[in-house]
């Protein structure tokens, strides 16, 4: 307090009661006051800003999806000229040249081609008929002891030829089973029984349709009589008059006479 009044008094002041006692004050006071706390750090500030905005951000994110599909009421986001081309119009793709060249291998395997199917259901179906014929024909050669086309060849049981009479007796044989490749009683195949009767009037015939259509003279269909023979496509019978025909048809019936089913025949007569 001296040191200040001398200051004062160096100034020209004159300290007064009432100035010491303010001074006085002042410095208990500042003296006596507690330090004021100190500031916390602005970090904690900065943190509650960054997850504000953060939670904005998600709150944006979670917005529904249809908020920004094409097609919104909201023009900012209606489909595009190109978004809308793409759902109505075929898109093109472009290849690259070098990727059109290059080739493709197939794997170590095989398949079979409906062909080879078909030729293998054939072959296999070719298979179960031989079995059956060869079966058929060794029935057949065991029920039959008489005589064969070679011993009618030898020995003609009707040596006077007429059609007449070639026709009766193949109606003898009518309920006769077909057999493929038979040629007496026991069973007739088509062209088996047409040779097996005109060799009792010694004609040899080959066992073929088409080789016993070659045998004889085509005559039209308005001459035919019975006895003659009607030609088919890889059938044969005798014609049995008034458009009927008496032949061994196929396999499961036997021989009989029918009306002709086709206009697609010939007249075939033996013997002139």
């Amino acid at each position: 307090m001296a040191a200040l009044e001398t200051r004062r008094s160096r100034r020209g002041l004159s300290p007064t009661n009432d100035s010491l006692e303010k001074v006085e004050s002042s410095v208990h006071a500042h003296r006596t006051l507690p330090r004021a706390a100190p500031k916390k750090r602005r970090g904690g500030v900065a943190n509650i800003v960054v997850m504000a905005l953060a939670t904005g951000l998600v709150a944006t994110m979670a917005l529904p999806a249809y908020a920004f599909a094409p097609g919104s009421k909201d023009a900012a986001f209606k489909a595009s000229e190109s978004t809308e081309m793409s759902k109505a119009q075929a898109q093109a793709v472009e290849v690259d040249a070098q990727s059109a060249t290059v080739s493709v291998a197939r794997e170590g395997f095989t398949a079979t081609t409906p062909e080879e199917l078909a030729a293998a259901v054939a072959a296999a179906a070719a298979e179960t008929r031989r079995v059956e014929v060869a079966a058929q024909m060794t029935s057949y050669a065991a029920s039959y002891s008489g005589p064969s086309v070679a011993d009618y060849l030898a020995n003609p049981a009707y040596p006077n030829f007429d059609l007449a009479s070639v026709f009766n007796v193949a109606s003898q044989y009518q309920g006769t089973p077909y057999v493929f490749g038979g040629a007496t009683p026991a069973g007739f195949d088509c062209s088996g029984f047409i040779m097996y009767v005109y060799a009792q009037f010694g004609i040899s015939l080959p066992h073929s349709s088409v080789g016993q259509g070659a045998a004889g003279t085509r005559i039209a269909i308005e001459d035919a009589v019975p006895g003659d023979l009607v030609i088919m496509d890889g059938h044969d019978g005798f014609y049995a008059g008034n458009g009927n025909i008496l032949h061994a048809p196929y396999t499961g019936q036997s021989v009989r006479i029918q009306p002709i089913w086709t206009s697609d025949y010939y007249i075939v007569r033996i013997g002139i």
